[in-house]
């Protein structure tokens, strides 16, 4: 009995003397300043650090593109410090609806589960609406998995999904905070200055800062030559309860002045966005809001949704947002680079900002890949030239198709500009290749610059058609002529914005063949 009561004893102390060396041992791992950064191996095996005070690359801002490129990063082994203004989850009217090409991004870049549980819904292709008339185009999908189609949903919903996921990575620290400038000497770029939420002004910084703090960006024109143009503004209701003519599609309805939107975000709910051309909306305070939307807007709209227009125009949740246009024009500065709509910008009409923003950083990611070391700011920024060019066919392609049909899609007193919104409609109603090539171009899921110019140039070829048949006369072809003209007039100064060379060219580009950096 006694030698168990010493054995017992002997126990004891020997487990008691052991916690207390883990506990010292532990302590001191936490308070000791010679200890390496904690580190953590990611899904490919390679290193990164949970402390953010020693970052491979600084993201400034936390909505699509951030959260996507902080979780792309931070899965490839990069220590990924990300500052944003507002972590709460975002309310806007825009930034809903996820082309199918860009939900094949979404799944490339491991992302695909951030539309799940947030109640999105399928979109599988639009509906087209002029003068009664109505036409249905598919997205053209037979060659894709089931699951691949457009996604429509709340825009704050996804973003808290991608931030939540991306934060879930050890090696992505998430922070809120206001950067306020980048930290720059010698021309270099080495980080950011930002406030806290309590008003500390603090400093990281990084080898590589990624700017990505959207359209109202207070850091781009040190880096880019913003030329932003703002055509019209979208006017955007929720109508509740609402039965589309065709579930599962987004509706373009051809209205005077200019489009109008709808399209699902949840299984109840259906946005509409009614396009204002101009500089300026009629006031919602005073009521002349409401007023335009029930006397001017709510008789074009289909009449399945006539009630619930109206229903929501009387609720008063009307808000408003300016439709921005701006083309990438960077400044390759060393130890930065942007990113999203901070760096480029399309009208809204095609829902491809996600598309573009997505494909950008499945490019970045790419060449980021083989380098292992990002302290070369010069040479980094000379091999990262040749993002602005890889990112051409699927960047260029929708924004040129965006502000080409918007221009065609808006109503006008001219002649030619109205035979040519006619030619469009019929000629996306004649179906097959007629319909799914342009569709395919809108999707993303066929970004040819090229097969955009040509399809253009067919709807205004027949146009002209239409109007010399059966009888041709002066009057006709003079339209004609003037149709074929205001075609011109319309794409090929978003070409030039976009670049000529880059777009259909980039093999001529030296920026093109860029090797990466050799490891010294």
């Amino acid at each position: 009995m006694a030698d168990s009561s010493v054995l017992g004893w002997i126990l004891c102390s020997l487990i008691t003397l052991v916690a207390l060396c883990a506990a010292v041992f532990k302590r001191k791992n936490r308070k000791g300043i010679s200890v390496p950064v904690n580190t953590v191996l990611t899904s490919n095996g390679e290193c990164g650090s949970t402390d953010a005070s020693h970052a491979d690359v600084i993201i400034v801002g936390a909505g699509v593109a951030g959260s996507a490129l902080a979780y792309t990063l931070g899965k490839d082994g990069r220590r990924v410090h990300v500052i944003e203004r507002d972590l709460t989850e975002p309310d806007r009217i825009v930034g809903e609806l996820l082309q199918p090409g860009g939900y094949l991004k979404l799944m490339e870049l491991g992302l695909e589960d951030c539309v799940e549980e947030i109640d999105a819904q399928k979109v599988f292709g639009y509906a087209l609406f002029k003068d009664g008339k109505h036409t249905r185009l598919s997205y053209p999908l037979e060659k894709f998995h089931s699951d691949v189609s457009g996604r429509s949903f709340h825009n704050g919903r996804f973003i808290q999904r991608m931030r939540e996921k991306s934060a879930s990575l050890p090696n992505v620290h998430l922070e809120q905070g206001t950067v306020t400038s980048l930290l720059e000497e010698k021309g270099i770029i080495g980080g950011v200055q930002y406030k806290t939420t309590d008003g500390q002004e603090l400093t990281a910084f990084a080898p590589l800062t990624i700017v990505c703090d959207g359209c109202f960006s207070n850091l781009r024109r040190s880096l880019c030559n913003p030329k932003v143009d703002v055509p019209s503004y979208f006017v955007g209701l929720v109508l509740e309860n609402c039965h589309l003519p065709y579930s599962n599609h987004g509706h373009v309805i051809l209205a005077d002045p200019s489009p109008i939107l709808f399209y699902p975000i949840s299984s109840t709910e259906v946005r509409c966005l009614v396009d204002v051309p101009g500089q300026r909306v009629p006031s919602i305070a005073n009521g002349e809001m409401a007023n335009y939307l029930k006397t001017v807007v709510a008789p074009q709209v289909p009449p399945e949704i006539y009630d619930s227009f109206v229903a929501a125009v009387d609720k008063g949740n009307i808000r408003t947002m300016p439709n921005r246009g701006m083309p990438a024009a960077p400044h390759p500065t060393p130890g930065a680079l942007l990113m999203g709509d901070a760096f480029n910008m399309r009208h809204p009409l095609t829902g491809g900002g996600m598309t573009v923003a997505l494909s950008d950083i499945v490019v970045l990611r790419n060449l980021l890949r083989p380098l292992h070391d990002l302290n070369d700011a010069p040479t980094l920024c000379k091999y990262l030239e040749s993002f602005y060019t890889l990112r051409k066919p699927v960047a260029s392609t929708i924004n040129t198709l965006a502000g080409a049909l918007y221009k065609v899609f808006c109503a006008s007193p001219d002649q030619a500009r109205k035979e040519m919104r006619q030619a469009c409609f019929d000629y996306l109603s004649l179906g097959g290749v007629f319909s799914t090539g342009p569709i395919a171009l809108l999707s993303g899921l066929n970004p040819c610059p090229l097969s955009l110019v040509l399809h253009f140039f067919a709807v205004a070829i027949y146009g002209v058609g239409r109007l010399l048949v059966p009888f041709p006369s002066p009057k006709r072809i003079w339209i004609g002529a003037r149709l074929i003209s205001g075609a011109s007039g319309i794409i090929f100064p978003i070409i030039k914005a976009e670049g000529v060379r880059q777009m259909f060219f980039p093999g001529m580009v030296p920026a093109y063949y860029r090797a990466p950096p050799l490891v010294k």
